[in-house]
């Protein structure tokens, strides 16, 4: 892990990634159509309701629903790794809880104004333009569980 000196004038957003699969053990994502991931893959995610004291676990809930239109339990997650991120495009810092869904979603979404999405095998990602931050994420089923605390400071 590297520390860095704080940035100032820049706050923390707090947002969730959810990695989904569909029975053939295929991971979801979506093509981002507006920024900060415009035309990168990523996987569900968003912003917190930190207004409304939403929890890591409900966002994610309410975040699948959202963009996926499917209907899971908090218990139906599992949370895996934790990410930050100092001055992310000089824009902000991002606290980022990455889950692992463990219901299947059963098809594929529809598009929608935050993008595309599409089922990609785990060697199919590997050729993508997907965030840098988002290749450390392990959440294969049946592996033993790894705990990553990642910190990510501008050079």
């Amino acid at each position: 892990m590297t520390t860095a000196a704080p940035t100032p004038g820049l706050a923390y957003k707090i947002a969730v990634l959810v990695f989904l699969q569909n029975p053939a053990g295929e991971h979801l994502l979506l093509l981002r159509a507006k920024p900060p991931n415009i035309g990168i893959w990523s996987p569900i995610g968003g912003k917190l309701e930190t207004a409304l004291g939403e929890s890591p676990f409900e966002c994610a809930v309410r975040e699948i629903h959202e963009e996926s239109g499917l209907a899971v339990a908090a218990a139906d997650l599992h949370l895996f790794a934790m990410i930050a991120e100092k001055a992310y495009e000089g824009d902000a810092h991002w606290l980022l809880f990455l889950f692992h869904c463990r219901k299947p979603i059963p098809s594929l979404p529809a598009d929608m104004g935050e993008g595309r999405f599409g089922f990609f095998s785990r060697e199919a990602i590997a050729g993508l333009p997907i965030p840098e931050t988002d290749r450390n994420a392990d959440c294969a089923p049946g592996r033993p569980v790894r705990v990553e605390i990642e910190e990510i400071t501008p050079p």
